[in-house]
């Protein structure tokens, strides 16, 4: 449903909306978008903001992201194994790993404020 609205929008059109929700607005306009961006510096396009504006409004914002995040949760899925293959014949083709021995180190006291303390 979002496919083609995401790919062709950078992504601060995108995070500009969203604070906007996240500052209370349900709905907000584009002036609203705008004014964020506009404090940041970003040069404004104002098709693009009418076009994020136009395909969220009156949407649930949180459903939209939940939506997302099961895309996300099922290209992580199946990307695991190969992840999981890979760290077993990682670890089975290594030597065993020496023990370093730890030194303790006594620490000198720092003369970087020359003698003087802000708080004596």
């Amino acid at each position: 449903m979002y496919k083609n609205f995401w790919h062709q929008f950078k992504m601060k059109y995108l995070a500009a909306y969203l604070l906007c929700v996240l500052g209370g607005k349900a709905n907000p306009t584009n002036a609203d978008v705008a004014k964020i961006l506009s404090s940041v510096g970003v040069e404004v396009d104002d098709s693009r903001v009418t076009a994020v504006v136009s395909q969220l409004s009156g949407k649930d914002v949180n459903q939209i992201i939940a939506a997302g995040k099961t895309k996300i949760g099922s290209f992580a899925a199946a990307s695991a194994p190969v992840a999981a293959t890979t760290a077993v014949a990682a670890t089975t083709t290594t030597a065993p790993a020496k023990k370093e021995e730890k030194k303790e180190e006594k620490k000198e006291e720092s003369d970087e404020d020359m003698g003087m303390s802000l708080f004596d």
